[in-house]
């Protein structure tokens, strides 16, 4: 996989994740793993559990309001 490959996928899994931070973080943790699975879907990519643990994490610490939009470190496209 390429560097350019690689980033494009980390690129398009962050707008799913800003599209999910900024509609679904007050809706159930349930609710907000299905919409972040169906949009990375969407998207052709896919996170490791790890990093799709932390950033379900850091979206339902935006109900606190104290917290800024998680950030992609890792995404791969769906081969």
């Amino acid at each position: 996989m390429t560097d350019e490959t690689k980033q494009a996928a980390v690129e398009a899994a962050q707008r799913v994740v800003d599209n999910v931070s900024s509609y679904q973080y007050s809706a159930e943790d349930a609710d907000i793993a299905q919409q972040l699975d169906e949009g990375l879907a969407e998207a052709q990519v896919s996170l490791g559990a790890d990093e799709r643990t932390r950033i379900l994490e850091e979206i339902d610490a935006l109900k606190d309001e104290e917290s800024g939009t998680p950030q992609v470190r890792s995404a791969d496209p769906v081969e």
